[in-house]
């Protein structure tokens, strides 16, 4: 787990409640993109995931994204990603890329502005997007300390659609 700079009792309750877990302490907040920067310098392992704190997983959730990973033309997936509060409404699925909402976030499958889609199976189907989110991401290790991680110039937002736009420029 990378705490960056957090002022609440989560190092302390993930300390005591899972005491096999490693926690990166990162000293002041740099981000986003510099906590995991940060961090995943002292991960070694074949993938690497970005789960944000305010996600919820589900059982296995972990299996679809390893099953895609076995080939190895990808460079990263994310799994669909449903709201917390209506938890039959996506938060997006997967994203398309290329047009801006009124906040300059890129439009989501599943989700336009604040116009919320229900989840009725549309999106279970594997398909290949221009950027995956930062909130629930596996991507190769490889290919992320290849390409310089996350960009540090960006502090939160936009930095993982500017990772996959690397990677997709790679190939």
């Amino acid at each position: 787990m990378a705490d960056n700079a957090s002022s609440d009792d989560s190092v302390a309750f993930v300390q005591k409640a899972f005491p096999q877990v490693e926690i990166v302490l990162n000293s002041e907040n740099g981000g986003f993109a510099k906590g995991y920067n940060d961090a995943l310098k002292r991960i070694d392992a074949e993938f690497y995931i970005l789960l944000n704190s305010d996600i919820e997983v589900t059982p296995n959730w972990v299996d679809p994204l390893l099953k895609q990973m076995n080939d190895p033309s990808i460079a990263g997936c994310q799994p669909k990603v449903l709201s917390y509060d209506q938890r039959t409404m996506f938060e997006h699925a997967g994203a398309s890329g290329g047009f801006l909402d009124k906040n300059y976030y890129p439009f989501c499958r599943g989700r336009i502005f604040d116009q919320f889609e229900s989840d009725n199976g549309q999106y279970e189907g594997e398909i290949e997007v221009f950027w995956a989110t930062g909130a629930a991401l596996m991507i190769r290790s490889e290919l992320y300390h290849k390409i310089g991680g996350l960009d540090d110039y960006f502090f939160a937002h936009m930095e993982e659609i500017d990772l996959c736009w690397r990677l997709k420029k790679q190939g």
